[in-house]
């Protein structure tokens, strides 16, 4: 399928993995890319500027919960690939908006899915899915076949578009896949997520202490939640290629190791050049600068980090660590941004690029 001119639908355009898919594709296939986003008063293009202009690329209107924009797109465009990474994304405020991530998440796949079915059957369609899906683990390291316990409104939603996927391509014929993606993280991840929080209030501290001026510390929640992490860009190469397969099969997507996002904080100051120790417990838990870097230094404020229990999630999913060795060996899909690398990167390009 990839010596013609494919047309590809890409939902999710404005965020990071729509983005960075968009990037991939233009790179690497010389396909027409049409980029859906949604009608919005002020929508931000920021992650958008490589490509918004190129002659491949278009974008176009669409909303995953509106079922009439969608079977307009598919039967209009009639794509060869339909990849859906439009989301309500983040795990902490599914609990505030529950009806809202399940529309978006689950019953928007089901919409996607109803639109190829009618209009364009021979289109492949692929739908993100998230290690959330496993929720409470019961072994590790988590393979596809492990049991769907979602914690979260998310996990749940994400859950019920994986069995929705499955039950359109055995019902129907349709080359439709949902992959498992792991913690996937970059420098276009939005400001919510708690490696970006990270890394911009790395960078935020950083120029504070530079020019000699007073900080506030970086409020986070649970400290020793363990993530595996990896780089979108090394996704969405592993999504085409899952895309591309005799057969629909679905896969997990991960690095093979797992990190503490008290790791990731000790990695993001270390890369800034920061001297911080941790001490207390629990909430009183906190990572300060030492005592030899802020007398270097001349530094007015102390404290790096603190504990905020309003970042406390009702329900946490302690640890995930994902087997992405099909993936590894069936389609030959081979990470090459390590956990270390993600962070210098993160850090480095909020560091280089913030602003007052």
């Amino acid at each position: 399928m990839n010596d013609k001119q494919n047309k590809i639908i890409v939902t999710g355009i404005l965020g990071q993995d729509g983005s960075n898919m968009v990037e991939y594709l233009l790179r690497n296939t010389n396909s027409q890319i049409y980029g859906m986003m949604r009608r919005s008063a002020n929508p931000n293009f920021i992650n958008c500027n490589n490509f918004i202009n190129h002659d491949r690329f278009k974008f176009v209107y669409g909303d995953l919960t509106d079922s009439v924009s969608l079977d307009s797109l598919v039967s209009d465009i009639k794509p060869d690939y339909f990849i859906n990474f439009g989301a309500q994304s983040f795990v902490g405020c599914s609990w505030e908006i529950p009806l809202q991530t399940f529309d978006a998440n689950a019953t928007g796949v089901a919409r996607c899915l109803e639109a190829v079915r009618r209009f364009q059957p021979k289109c492949r369609f692929y739908s993100a899915g998230s290690s959330e899906e496993f929720g409470d683990v019961q072994y590790s390291p988590q393979d596809i076949l492990h049991p769907v316990r979602p914690r979260s409104p998310y996990g749940a939603s994400k859950a019920a578009a994986r069995h929705l996927v499955k039950v359109y391509r055995e019902s129907y014929n349709l080359y439709a896949v949902h992959s498992i993606l792991f913690n996937h993280e970059g420098t276009k991840r939005g400001e919510e997520f708690v490696t970006r929080k990270i890394s911009k209030g790395v960078a935020r501290i950083y120029h504070a202490i530079k020019n000699n001026k007073p900080f506030a510390p970086i409020e986070l929640g649970n400290l020793d939640a363990k993530r595996d992490w990896s780089d979108s860009e090394d996704f969405v190469e592993g999504v085409w290629k899952i895309m591309n397969q005799e057969k629909p099969k679905d896969y997990v997507l991960s690095s093979n190791e797992t990190h503490t996002i008290r790791e990731f904080i000790n990695k993001s100051f270390v890369c800034a050049g920061i001297e911080g120790v941790w001490h207390g417990c629990g909430q009183e838990e906190q990572m300060s600068v030492s005592t030899e870097y802020a007398i270097k230094n001349e530094i007015q404020s102390s404290i790096l980090v603190k504990i905020n229990p309003k970042f406390y999630r009702p329900a946490e999913v302690e640890l995930l660590l994902g087997d992405s060795t099909p993936a590894r060996k069936e389609l030959g899909w081979n990470p090459k941004i390590s956990f270390d690398n993600l962070v210098e990167r993160m850090v480095k390009y909020d560091i280089d690029n913030f602003k007052i």
